[in-house]
């Protein structure tokens, strides 16, 4: 019988038996070659525990184990972790506003019927753009991918429905440069990956990372798997950093940043620059260093933006509440949010609980086909029963 490292149970406040049984829906998947691997973590009471399974990379040729520090291609991750983070950022330095048209910003976005469309709107993805476009395909530079997403018409009126859209993300990507002066991926390190100690995080690795990184998909047109740099295909062509895609993390530094977001959402057992990031045991000085965001600026992100669109619950970025299917059915309070990425990551934050629910996994090297919904959900359950009353 396989042996569990159980003994950060008691920190978590989660019982041995319950801690095995999240552990153990990471083994079954891998084994039933629903993911290669992938890493699954526990945050509770300011302490961690993490489980790595299966592979990184997995071939005839050749396997990688994966482990708890393996790097993933975080895809839509981004989203929350990076862009909505600069946005916020942003935000409090009054540099913008959530009604400012983006047309403010970028005259151009302003055509074909866009005008009026917020910032909060492409935040809230109810601005109107389509969901997706193949803007990879044509060849085109950034510069020609940016003119073209300003060009489209809205596929409805804006404010009226909400339609996940990367597009906007790509725009809102655009908008941080502009009002930080340098690259994304410049912004991003040295207004949040650097001031909360997330050292094992990027845009576009470095090569020599490349064997600690979990690999994606094979890319018949490239000749070989995506490894080492983003599985985006639009992002890819924007250079590998987007404000849709692009971020490479650890369970590890994603769990420093949604401990800043437990802090800002009201949990009471976290004080910044006290909790430890570690998986198993405390070591001081592991916490962030910083809350980099107010708490008004988290409080509007985590209110709904959707409340008069049937069916949609998103703040700014996040999911609020989420699928039950996908999140889980029992357990977890209304006051989750949450958010996923297509290479089969997501991160999950339920305050009322003080918990922090990471799943990291390659599932697209297999293929674009499996489904990671229902272990998502069985983790997220999992974890919820194994807490002690």
């Amino acid at each position: 019988m396989k042996k569990w490292d159980l003994s950060a149970a008691g920190q978590l406040g989660l019982s041995e038996e319950g801690l095995q049984a999240a552990w153990s829906l990471l083994d079954k998947a891998a084994e039933q070659g629903i993911i290669p691997g992938g890493v699954a973590l526990i945050g509770r009471r300011g302490h961690a525990a993490a489980y790595a399974a299966g592979h990184a990379f997995l071939s005839e040729e050749r396997s990688i184990p994966a482990s708890v520090d393996t790097i993933y291609d975080c895809a839509s991750l981004t989203k929350v972790v990076i862009t909505l983070a600069l946005m916020l950022i942003l935000l409090d330095r009054g540099q913008v506003r959530l009604t400012d048209p983006v047309a403010q910003h970028i005259p151009a976005f302003g055509a074909a019927g866009k005008a009026e469309v917020t910032i909060g709107q492409l935040l809230a993805h109810t601005s109107g753009l389509p969901a997706h476009r193949d803007l990879y395909s044509h060849g085109w530079t950034p510069q020609q991918i940016h003119e073209a997403i300003c060009a489209m018409e809205p596929d409805y009126p804006p404010g009226t429905r909400c339609v996940y859209s990367c597009l906007g993300y790509i725009i809102l990507g655009h908008i941080i440069r502009q009002q930080f002066g340098r690259p994304l991926e410049e912004a991003a390190w040295s207004e949040v990956l650097q001031p909360l100690g997330m050292t094992a995080s990027r845009y576009n690795p470095p090569p020599e990372w490349k064997l600690r990184i979990a690999a994606t998909e094979y890319d018949a047109a490239l000749g070989e798997y995506r490894w080492g740099f983003v599985h985006d295909e639009n992002a890819y062509a924007l250079g590998g950093a987007a404000g849709n895609a692009g971020l490479f993390s650890t369970a590890s530094d994603l769990l420093r940043y949604a401990r800043m977001w437990l802090a800002l959402a009201g949990s009471a057992s976290y004080t910044a620059g006290a909790a430890d990031a570690s998986l198993s045991h405390s070591r001081p000085g592991d916490g962030p260093e910083a809350l980099l965001l107010s708490r008004e600026a988290v409080n509007e992100a985590l209110r709904s933006h959707t409340l008069d669109i049937p069916g949609a619950h998103r703040g700014l970025g996040w999911v609020l509440r989420g699928d039950p299917a996908d999140v889980g059915r029992e357990g977890l309070s209304p006051f989750r949010f949450g958010h996923t990425g297509f290479t089969g990551t997501s991160l999950w934050i339920d305050p009322a609980q003080d918990l922090i629910l990471i799943l990291l996994t390659n599932r697209v090297h297999f293929g674009r086909g499996n489904s990671i919904a229902a272990l998502r959900r069985q983790f997220h359950e999992a974890a919820v029963a194994a807490i002690q009353k």
